[in-house]
C-alpha cells in the first residue's frame, strides 16, 4: 500500500530529477519551443518540495492536489497548468484515503491524464507529454518498473514525429527529428516514481 509519505518521497524524487535534467530539457525545449522548459519545471518542483514541507498533507490525494496547485500557481508557459491539472486531478480521484494500491493509483492518475488531454486538446501521437503519460499509465497496471520503460520508450517515439499540438506544432516539419520535452520532462517523473517504488520494498 502507498501512503502519504510514499507520494511525499516520489515528489521529492521528481524535484532532484527535473533539477538534475534541467539543462537537457531546456536544449530540448529550444529546438521546438521556448527554451524554457527545464527551468520552469526546476522552478515548480522546488516551489512543490517548499509547500510539502509545510502544508499538511496528511493523505496521497492531498500530497499530489497541493502539489498541483503549486504548480499552476508558480510555473509559467504550458507546463505549469498541465502538470498541475495531472497532479491535481489524480490527487482528487485517490480522494481521502490514508492509503492507496497501485491499481487505485493507476486509476486515478488516467483520471489524470485525461484531464491533461482535455486541457490541451492533445492525443497521443501529437508530440506531446501524453505519448509519454498514455503508455505509462497504461503499463502501470502491470508494474511500477513497466510504466517506466512504457513512459520512456513514448518519450523516444516522439522524434521522428511532427507536432500537431503545442509551440512546436508552428514550427510544422521542422519539428520532426527532435525529441519532445514535455515527454521526456513526464518519463523522468515516471522513473522518479518506479525509484520511489523500488526504494519502498
Amino acid at each position: 500500500m502507498l501512503d502519504a509519505d510514499f507520494f511525499r518521497r516520489w515528489l521529492a524524487a521528481a524535484a532532484t530529477a527535473v533539477d538534475r535534467e534541467a539543462d537537457r530539457l531546456t536544449e530540448l525545449d529550444s529546438a521546438i519551443g521556448d527554451a524554457d522548459h527545464g527551468s520552469n519545471l526546476r522552478r515548480g518542483f522546488a516551489a512543490v518540495t517548499d509547500a510539502l514541507a509545510e502544508g499538511d498533507t496528511a493523505t496521497p490525494g492531498a500530497v499530489l492536489t497541493l502539489a498541483g496547485r503549486q504548480l499552476i500557481s508558480k510555473v509559467g508557459g504550458a507546463s505549469g497548468p498541465l502538470y498541475g491539472t495531472l497532479l491535481r486531478t489524480t490527487g482528487k480521484a485517490l480522494g481521502d484515503a490514508p492509503e492507496v494500491t497501485r491499481e487505485q493509483l493507476a486509476d486515478a492518475l488516467r483520471a489524470g491524464v485525461d484531464a491533461v488531454a482535455k486541457l490541451g486538446g492533445a492525443a497521443p501521437g501529437d508530440k506531446t507529454m501524453l505519448d509519454a503519460l498514455v503508455p505509462a499509465v497504461d503499463a502501470l497496471g502491470t508494474s511500477f518498473d513497466a510504466a517506466r520503460e512504457a513512459a520512456g520508450k513514448g518519450a523516444e517515439a516522439t522524434t521522428p514525429l511532427q507536432a500537431r499540438k503545442g509551440r512546436a506544432s508552428y514550427l510544422g516539419e521542422r519539428s520532426i527529428g527532435h525529441q519532445d520535452p514535455g515527454a521526456t520532462s513526464s518519463a523522468l517523473l515516471v522513473a522518479a516514481l518506479a525509484q520511489t517504488a523500488e526504494a519502498a520494498v
